[in-house]
Parts: structure tokens; C-alpha cells; sequence
């Protein structure tokens, strides 16, 4: 096992998705030496996002990323670039912004500096409140809209009568089907899924690099 950089510190992170209410928000610990493209993966975990399209983080008036080709281009590398690179300030806020159509913006706030500590796997999600938004839905004004439409007493009435007129042809429903199923658990977040989903996903890094610099395993400990 590489041994631990005695630079790295752990990065308290509250995110929330601004224009929201109530709030959707999570609580995250993450390495400081974790990189700009390994926040974003993180980021796209713990929001439930998938992925499908463009983003940006803007720090201090600079955009950094993962550039796609006929998408955006970033001056630098985001798999180089570390969180510790920007010497952060306690209560510092920057932003992540996901599909620049729906302009999802995620305030991104560092709360505090944490010493590393050995017996834990980062990153962790230690705190959240309510679903990530429904992919493609419009963005935020059009989510406030379909909240205010889409009660728990309305919805549940529809998802029943829903099952009980196609319950030969479910597949041709499924879209609808899953944004009915949507507003009945919305106000669930499932913190355990989600660490469950972060642990895989450094489990992938460590197979796709070996056991790298940013995350060597410290099970043992």
C-alpha cells in the first residue's frame, strides 16, 4: 500500500441545488487531493444524476471540467487539477453547474477542514435531504411547477389506476411509470445507497489505475 500524503486533508462540502424548495442538499467529506474530474463523478453520484450532458464548475470566474468533443473545452486538465490547488477558504463557495439547457447549479460550500483519518474510505456522503430533480425535467422553475402539481395524495391515486389500466402492456408506460414513482418518493434520500455507490466507484478507479495516489486503500487500518 502507497503510503498517505501528509499534505492531504479531508474537505467538509455542503452542496445544494440553488432555486430549490424546499431544499435538496447533500453533506460530503472528500480528500483534498481528489481532482476536479473525480468531484464531478462524485457530484453525479450523490445527485442521482446520469451523466448525459454537459457541465462546468466555476471557480473564482474560471470554468473547469471534463471537456466533450462539440461541447465545451477546458483550458486545463481536470484528471491534474486538485481541490488543495485552490488553498480554499474556510466557508469559500464556488459552483458545478449540470446540463447547461435545465442549468442545474449546485453551490458547492467548503464548511470546514478535517484531519485525514485512517480508518475511513473517502468519499462519504455523511448528510443529505430529498432526491436529486428529475433528469431532463426543464430545470429548476419547471421542477418548483411539477412539485406543486404532482401532491403525494394526488400521485398515489394515479400510480394505482395507472397499474390497473396496463397491466398487459407496463413497458409502453414506463417513462410515465417512472416520473409518478418519482414524486412519491422525492422527499426520501438514501444516504447508504449512495456511500454504497461512492465505494464502488473508487473501487473502479483503483481497478481502471491501480491503486493510485488519490486513493490508496486503507482498509487495513
Amino acid at each position: 500500500m502507497e503510503s498517505i500524503d501528509k499534505a492531504v486533508e479531508i474537505y467538509q462540502l455542503r452542496i445544494w441545488i440553488r432555486k430549490i424548495s424546499p431544499q435538496i442538499w447533500r453533506r460530503l467529506l472528500v480528500r483534498s487531493d481528489s481532482t476536479i474530474s473525480e468531484l464531478h463523478e462524485m457530484l453525479q453520484i450523490v445527485f442521482g444524476w446520469s451523466d448525459e450532458h454537459l457541465h462546468q464548475f466555476l471557480i473564482r470566474g474560471k470554468p473547469y471540467g471534463m471537456g466533450r468533443i462539440g461541447g465545451i473545452i477546458f483550458d486545463d486538465n481536470p484528471r491534474q487539477v486538485q481541490l488543495r490547488d485552490f488553498h480554499f477558504r474556510a466557508k469559500e463557495t464556488w459552483l458545478y453547474e449540470y446540463d447547461l439547457t435545465d442549468w442545474w447549479q449546485h453551490e458547492i460550500c467548503l464548511e470546514q477542514v478535517l484531519p485525514f483519518d485512517l480508518v475511513k474510505q473517502y468519499p462519504i456522503c455523511t448528510a443529505g435531504k430529498r432526491r436529486g430533480p428529475l433528469e431532463d425535467c426543464g430545470g429548476p422553475w419547471a421542477f418548483m411547477e411539477l412539485q406543486d402539481n404532482h401532491p403525494q395524495w394526488k400521485v398515489l391515486p394515479e400510480f394505482a389506476q395507472l397499474l390497473l389500466d396496463h397491466p398487459d402492456d407496463l413497458d409502453d408506460y414506463q417513462d410515465e411509470f417512472r416520473r409518478l414513482a418519482y414524486w412519491v418518493v422525492c422527499e426520501k434520500f438514501d444516504r447508504k445507497v449512495v456511500n454504497r455507490r461512492l465505494a464502488e466507484y473508487v473501487t473502479r478507479l483503483r481497478e481502471e489505475e491501480g491503486i493510485s495516489h488519490a486513493y490508496p486503500d486503507t482498509s487495513a487500518h
